[in-house]
C-alpha cells in the first residue's frame, strides 16, 4: 500500500483510482463492507483502489473541546488499511483552509485535478465540503460531466439490527459492552500505547500494573476489564506481537486520590519482564465491574483477587 500526505502534484501511478471516501475512524465492518464494494469496482476497470481520509478527524477540528473519541489513532488507522489490500492511501491534512472549500470546489481540487478519479465510493450519507453542503446528488451530477462514476453504499447492519457505524461502537464502548463493540468492528477494541513508569503501588500490594495512557482514544466505561495486552517488537525486519492475557482497570483510580486524567492499569497474569518504555496494544474483551473505592488496601487486594478470577473465565471463553 502506497500512502500519501497530500492530493496535490501526484505522479500519474498514483491517480486514476477508485476512491473510497470516508473518516475511517476504527476501519469496522461497515468500513469494510463499503470497501469490499469499492474493490469489486476497481476489479471491473482494471484501476486500483484509494481511501481518501482526512486527519485531523474533522470533529477535532470544529469540536475541539469535545471529550477523547477516537476508536484509532492515524497510525492504526493506516495499519488497519493496509491489511485488506488497499493500493492507494490518501490522508489529506484536514485543516482550516481544507474546510472551507466549497463542495464544488473539493470536487474539482481534489478528485478531480488531485486523485483523477475514475469512480468514487461513499456512504449513503455523504455530506462533505464547506458547511457540509455537499451530498451524493451533487457529488453524481458533477461526476457526470467530470468523468468519474459515483456509487453510494446503503448502511450494513448487524444480525441484531444495529447499523456497523462508529457511533454505534463508541457507544457500546461507553456503556461498557466491548463485547459489541468486537462483533461491529470484526475484532477487539484496542488502546495502543507506550508503558509509562507508575507509582509502583501494584506491586507493593502483589498486582504489578503496566501503565498505559489513553492519550486521543475514546474513554470507554470507567471499571476493569478481561484484558489481552499485545508486545510489539521487532525480528530481522518483521513485526512480531505477543500476547498476554490479564486484568486492567481504566478510570481515575480513586482509592489513591483520584487522577486528573484517566489511564490504564494491566495487571498480567503468569508475567514478570520489565516492559517500561515499549510499545504495547491492549484488547477489551469483557467489562467485569465499575470503578469503585476502598476503605483500604486489604479490601482492594480481595477485590482485585475476585477481578482475576473473572477476567480468567472471560478469556477462557475467547
Amino acid at each position: 500500500m502506497r500512502v500519501f500526505r497530500s492530493f496535490e502534484n501526484l505522479t500519474d501511478e498514483a491517480r486514476g483510482a477508485v476512491v473510497a471516501i470516508g473518516n475511517f475512524d476504527g476501519l469496522h465492518l461497515g468500513h469494510q463492507s463499503l470497501l469490499d464494494q469499492a474493490r469489486e469496482i476497481a476489479r471491473d476497470l482494471g484501476v486500483p483502489l484509494a481511501i481518501l481520509t482526512f486527519e485531523p478527524h474533522p470533529r477535532m477540528l470544529f469540536r475541539a473541546d469535545d471529550p477523547p473519541f477516537r476508536l484509532t489513532s492515524a497510525d492504526d488507522r493506516e495499519t488497519a488499511a493496509s491489511t485488506i489490500d488497499i493500493d492507494l492511501f490518501y490522508e489529506a491534512e484536514f485543516n482550516r483552509d481544507f474546510a472551507a472549500m466549497s463542495a464544488e470546489e473539493f470536487i474539482e481540487r481534489v478528485l478531480v485535478k488531485g486523485l483523477g478519479a475514475k469512480h468514487v465510493v461513499v456512504g449513503w450519507d455523504f455530506c462533505f465540503g464547506k458547511g457540509r453542503a455537499g451530498d451524493v446528488d451533487l457529488l453524481r451530477s458533477i461526476g457526470e460531466t467530470s468523468g468519474f462514476g459515483v456509487t453510494a453504499v446503503e448502511a450494513v447492519t448487524h444480525d441484531n439490527g444495529i447499523v456497523y457505524s462508529s457511533t454505534a461502537i463508541r457507544q457500546a464502548l461507553r456503556d461498557g459492552r466491548p463485547q459489541d463493540a468486537t462483533h461491529l468492528l470484526g475484532r477487539p477494541w484496542e488502546i495502543a500505547g507506550i508503558v509509562a513508569h507508575g507509582d509502583a503501588r501494584g506491586r507493593t500490594i502483589g498486582f504489578p500494573t503496566a501503565n498505559v495512557a489513553l492519550g486521543n482514544h475514546l474513554r470507554p466505561k470507567f471499571g476493569v476489564y478481561a484484558i489481552e495486552l499485545g508486545l510489539i517488537s521487532q525480528d530481522d525486519g518483521q513485526t512480531v506481537e505477543r500476547w498476554v492475557r490479564g486484568v486492567a482497570n481504566i478510570g481515575v483510580r480513586p482509592s489513591f486520590g483520584g487522577d486528573n486524567d484517566a489511564g490504564l492499569e494491566a495487571h498480567l497474569f503468569d508475567f514478570d519482564q520489565d516492559i517500561y518504555d515499549r510499545p504495547v496494544r491492549v484488547r477489551l474483551h469483557g467489562f467485569i465491574r465499575g470503578e469503585k473505592k476502598f476503605d483500604g488496601l486489604d479490601a482492594l487486594k480481595a477485590q482485585i483477587a475476585s477481578d482475576v478470577v473473572a477476567a480468567k473465565e472471560i478469556l477462557g471463553k475467547i
